[in-house]
């Protein structure tokens, strides 16, 4: 079958498109045929060794969604033909509240869905919401997860909160929009690009602030009123104006630091606003039901920003890493 396998690290050139023996399902396993997979930035850093337990070679790729073509031995949930969506994180364990020593992602170590047919686990394979389309499926499973947890689990989002979600244009801000509006909270938005901004709007945030203009934090606390609730996967220099934006109980959760480390972050400013500052990432399997179940009643569709064959993975990787899309990039396969 046809895949992309990183061999060596070098960045998203280094991902190369060969032949490689197609999967075989084994006990409790299933294959599923590929319709399309989606990138998401881990894929950029693992391409750098940027990412924690390296083992090359690896196929890329956590999302994808595809039709099943044979189950292992003790599958009984799921039969060939069956549409289906995977959930990419595997071993989380029996705890909601955070995952296992040997939680790991789809797409390295275990090889992923850069290819044309991937194995799993059948615990970790979904039946496709039927509103939803291919592309559309495979674009869920990661930030989609990610952005649920964060918001609903975490953040315990209530109808009516205040909610300031920096960097929109990336797949985890975009779902915690879609998720938040459709949840009744009132959303705010931050970017460098304004045309970004004026997109979120029309998706239902309220307001937004390019974050390069002078004096950004305080003209947006100023429209803003303060957030119950900042879903932050920047981190960077930025994560100490999030505790003045916060209003005096809320919560900050972060689920990431594209930008880079916290520089210094000043505890006093927290704790004398009895701040919630919390860790998390991805999500447990009852998260990722949870999940499409609330897409599937609130008919959120995800957003599509640019399409791949499966064979330019590599330049699509680039694109990405050039920060200029707003929605999921999407590999069809």
């Amino acid at each position: 079958m046809k895949a992309m396998l990183l061999q060596e690290t070098g960045g998203p050139n280094a991902l190369k498109c060969v032949e490689v023996e197609k999967p075989s399902a084994g006990s409790w396993e299933i294959i599923v045929k590929l319709k399309n997979a989606s990138l998401n930035r881990r894929d950029v850093f693992i391409t750098y060794g940027m990412y924690p337990g390296m083992k090359l070679p690896a196929v890329l790729g956590a999302d994808g969604a595809g039709i099943v073509e044979s189950v292992g031995d003790g599958v009984e949930s799921l039969r060939a033909g069956d549409e289906v969506v995977i959930n990419p994180g595997l071993q989380w364990g029996d705890d909601i509240r955070f995952n296992q020593p040997d939680f790991h992602v789809l797409g390295m170590p275990a090889d992923g869905t850069y290819a044309e047919y991937v194995k799993i686990s059948c615990e970790n394979v979904y039946k496709k919401p039927a509103y939803l389309t291919w592309p559309e499926a495979a674009a869920l499973p990661l930030s989609a997860l990610t952005a649920y947890r964060a918001l609903i689990t975490r953040g315990e989002l209530k109808k009516g909160d205040t909610v300031f979600v920096p960097g929109i244009g990336s797949g985890v801000a975009l779902f915690a929009l879609q998720i938040a509006v459709a949840k009744g909270a009132r959303v705010f938005v931050s970017s460098s690009n304004d045309e970004k901004i004026e997109r979120a709007k029309r998706m239902g945030a309220a307001g937004g602030i390019n974050y390069r203009s002078e004096g950004w934090a305080k003209a947006l606390k100023s429209e803003m009123g303060g957030a119950d609730l900042i879903v932050d996967g920047v981190g960077g220099e930025t994560f100490n104006r999030l505790i003045d934006l916060a209003k005096p109980g809320g919560r900050i959760v972060s689920f990431g630091a594209t930008a880079g480390p916290v520089p210094q972050l000043v505890l006093p400013r927290a704790f004398f606003k009895h701040l919630d500052i919390r860790g998390t990432t991805m999500g447990s399997p009852q998260e990722f039901a949870d999940m499409l179940t609330l897409f599937e009643q609130e008919k959120i569709h995800p957003v599509i920003d640019k399409h791949f064959p499966l064979e330019k993975a590599a330049e699509a990787l680039g694109y990405m890493e050039n920060g200029d899309s707003f929605g999921k990039i999407v590999l069809d396969i």
